[in-house]
């Protein structure tokens, strides 16, 4: 059975890296989810008012890599503290949201938040979203694997 994750970290170049080389994930794709706009481009979203974030969906088989497994990685992959921001990029699509795709998937990103929250392993509140994955929609081709590609770009 496979299954789908989407998470949204800063830029989904770096973001996307992060993720690739698990064993299990099947596919990525980088796009533009969480927003109130169909078809937005990446103009439209670096430019707000979109509502979107830019987002990674992760295709998996579960029994090679949990869903567990993808949360670890989306909570170390950035700083899940700030709001609206990663290191020098700023802007509601740089926020940081897990879009669950299953009640499962729900309840594993809050129980995973929350332990982290009781550890106090950030010196902040943790500002990432838990939300109900809306329409992902697919970010134009030059942005898939952009590290791969580009041997490198932003970073995270």
């Amino acid at each position: 059975m496979i299954e789908v994750a989407t998470f949204a970290a800063g830029c989904f170049w770096g973001v996307e890296d992060a993720f690739m080389s698990l064993p299990g994930v099947i596919a990525t794709r980088v796009g533009y989810c969480g927003g109130h706009t169909d078809s937005p481009t990446y103009r439209d979203v670096c430019n707000s008012g979109t509502g979107h974030a830019e987002a990674v969906e992760i295709t998996f088989d579960p029994l090679q890599t949990s869903y567990i497994d993808l949360l670890n990685v989306f909570w170390g992959c950035h700083d899940p503290t700030q709001v609206n921001r990663q290191g020098p990029d700023f802007g509601e699509q740089y926020r940081s949201a897990i879009f669950y795709h299953s009640e499962d998937q729900h309840e594993s990103a809050l129980a995973s938040r929350s332990d982290l929250e009781s550890r106090h392993v950030f010196s902040r509140s943790i500002a990432t979203q838990i939300v109900p994955v809306a329409f992902f929609w697919e970010a134009e081709a030059y942005h898939q694997k952009y590290h791969q590609k580009n041997s490198g770009g932003c970073g995270f």
